[in-house]
């Protein structure tokens, strides 16, 4: 996805900031975690003896309102680490995390993690790097829930996504390479599920995005992109 929209910057990737050997290194004597679609891998609150490492499959950061309303801080794919910040201050997990799908990953007691930073202090380096984006992503998310309108929340939800999992297929046109559900966009978004239906029919009427077969495609970047300001 092209770079346009400075103020909306994300990189979950957070083994692309470490060298072959480090992820290697850090990885080597994991164990694997399968999960279910929806099933928990951890609840705010949880104990942080871990952290993990998404081999294939989709997880989403949620925090749930009193209410019992669902909010979706992030979706992370293949290569993204889970549960990080408690490697560094040992505090319990600060979010819950589900499988969005059947999802397989590797899991690193905090234990094995401070044993290869104590040999690896670089490591520290590149987790603070993570953090930094971690808390700009948070700050964008913040902006888009108190700033823009319902359907410009939509709209930078999409773009999110889009800019984690998009392929430019030609002609301008970005392809989301998830499944994802219009009740995971409303949960991105902050807004009820009914809104953010409305508002993606009438894009798909509008000829703006399109489905096919589960997977969102943004038709016209650009409109997209003007209603978050872009």
């Amino acid at each position: 996805m092209e770079e346009k929209r400075g103020q909306f910057r994300r990189n979950n990737q957070f083994v692309t900031s470490l060298s072959g050997e480090m992820s290697s290194g850090l990885f080597a004597k994991a164990a694997r975690v399968k999960l279910s679609a929806d099933e928990l891998l951890f609840n705010a609150g949880d104990e942080g003896n871990g952290c993990y490492r998404i081999e294939s499959g989709l997880l989403k950061l949620s925090i749930l309102s009193a209410e019992g309303g669902e909010r979706i801080l992030d979706v992370l794919g293949p290569g993204a680490i889970v549960g990080e910040l408690s490697m560094v201050d040992g505090a319990p997990r600060s979010t819950a995390v589900y499988a969005v799908r059947d999802s397989e990953l590797s899991f690193i007691s905090r234990a094995a993690f401070l044993a290869f930073a104590e040999h690896h202090p670089a490591l520290y380096r590149d987790v603070a790097t993570l953090l930094a984006q971690r808390v700009r992503e948070m700050n964008d998310v913040a902006v888009a829930w108190s700033f823009l309108s319902l359907e410009g929340r939509a709209a930078h939800a999409l773009l999110e996504l889009a800019e984690a999992f998009g392929e430019n297929i030609g002609d301008g046109r970005l392809l989301i390479r998830q499944k994802i559900e219009q009740s995971d966009i409303a949960a991105m978004a902050g807004i009820a599920r009914e809104n953010a239906s409305r508002i993606l029919n009438k894009w798909i009427r509008d000829k703006i995005v399109s489905r096919h077969a589960g997977y969102y495609c943004i038709e016209q970047q650009e409109k997209i992109e003007a209603l978050v300001g872009a």
